[in-house]
């Protein structure tokens, strides 16, 4: 797809919404300015491939019975992958993606983030039960005061924010222009923040309190990135090349999207490509260890698959009515080890330690939410499950 002949120029303020996101989430880097997250030196870790048909494998969605190729058709697929014991079976590149193309994950960093804290967590360079203000005491004067590490992980701080994402004028609207995405609406004379940790110290009302629920918003990843930041004295693409994205052995640099000051969008401004996406959700479904290595310690990946059910509210049972999240990751069903990773406009990556399979989708859907289309993408998940059950 050529920018030139489809999108003489991309509105600036428009950049990531449909059509433009067609080719934007493949271009960030032309877009807005990045940080590397250095692959390192060393050999890529090792996918081997067992083809596996999966195109004609048909199952039964909302809209009737349909194929996997029905499905990667029909939902705007840019890539899409599965492995099945650490070896790939299927690989499809759309919409001009190819091997070494970089793909916007949106919310699907958030996941990445919370396995960088784990590692902390690890080292005892945290204390995931400690008060955030432990390790942000600029924070005593916000709503996170008295909230734990726990909590923000968890996403139960009790925090009050918007998360509407077609309100510019929302909190994650701020957030557009806090990390420098967007341009603060035209003609708006209010105060906008011009940093993410400008806009964090505005957060001063809470909603609920902390640890009573969960209820999803974006900045919550953000916090964990400063706090990641301030302990280690390392900005976090340096800090996520050193600790993951060497360590998986990725096949090429990732990078993200940075705001004014240089800090980079840990609640979803990573970027990847399809192979190294899969490589993270192997990572995940082998309890944090790829190639002999272990990344992510097993027992936190242990303790991320026990998410609390109780707390997931009403909103959320609509699509996934057994899920849970804990420690940035999502389950579909809190009952089963499979954890998932989830962004806007259909960013997926599935990690099944019972099944051996992964699945990575990136798309370029035309809304951010789409409730038919995630329903979907988890019925065709099960049929694939079932398709391999005997590969």
């Amino acid at each position: 797809m050529s920018v030139g002949a489809h999108f003489p120029r991309i509105p600036r303020t428009e950049w990531d919404r449909a059509p433009f996101n067609r080719w934007s989430f493949q271009h960030v880097r032309e877009i807005l300015p990045t940080a590397e997250v250095w692959r390192g030196a060393g050999p890529a870790s090792a996918l081997s491939r067992r083809p596996f048909r999966l195109d004609e494998v048909r199952f039964k969605a909302a809209r009737g019975e349909i194929s996997i190729r029905q499905f990667l058709d029909d939902n705007f697929t840019d890539g899409f992958i599965v492995l099945k014991n650490g070896a790939i079976v299927f690989e499809r590149y759309m919409n001009g993606m190819h091997e070494r193309s970089a793909h916007l994950s949106q919310s699907v960093a958030k996941s990445l983030t919370g396995a960088l804290i784990g590692i902390l967590v690890h080292q005892r360079i945290l204390d995931k039960d400690a008060e955030i203000t432990r390790y942000l005491p600029e924070l005593k004067d916000t709503a996170y005061a008295g909230a734990t590490l726990q909590h923000v992980l968890d996403m139960q701080s009790g925090v009050a924010f918007d998360e509407t994402y077609t309100d510019p004028y929302s909190d994650v609207g701020r957030t557009d222009v806090a990390s420098g995405w967007k341009l603060k609406p035209a003609g708006d004379t209010r105060d906008w923040p011009a940093t993410m940790w400008q806009q964090v110290l505005t957060l001063k009302k809470g909603e609920a309190a902390h640890g009573s629920r969960f209820s999803y918003r974006s900045i919550e990843t953000d916090v964990l990135g400063f706090v990641a930041e301030r302990v280690t004295g390392t900005r976090l693409p340096e800090l996520m090349s050193r600790e993951i994205w060497q360590k998986l052995g990725a096949e090429e640099s990732a990078y993200y999207t940075v705001d004014p000051s240089g800090f980079a969008l840990g609640d979803g401004g990573f970027n990847a490509t399809l192979r190294d996406y899969a490589r993270f959700g192997l990572m995940i479904a082998q309890d944090g260890a790829i190639g002999g290595r272990q990344i992510v310690p097993a027992a936190w990946i242990a303790e991320t698959r026990r998410g609390d059910h109780a707390k997931f509210g009403p909103d959320y049972r609509e699509t996934m009515p057994h899920g849970a999240y804990h420690n940035q990751f999502w389950m579909s069903d809190y009952r089963r080890p499979a954890l998932s990773c989830h962004g806007v406009f259909g960013q997926w990556i599935h990690a099944d330690p019972e099944s051996g399979i992964v699945i990575v989708k990136l798309s370029s859907w035309p809304d951010f939410l789409d409730d038919a289309r995630f329903v979907e993408q988890e019925d065709a998940a099960a049929a694939i499950v079932r398709a391999l059950a005997h590969g």
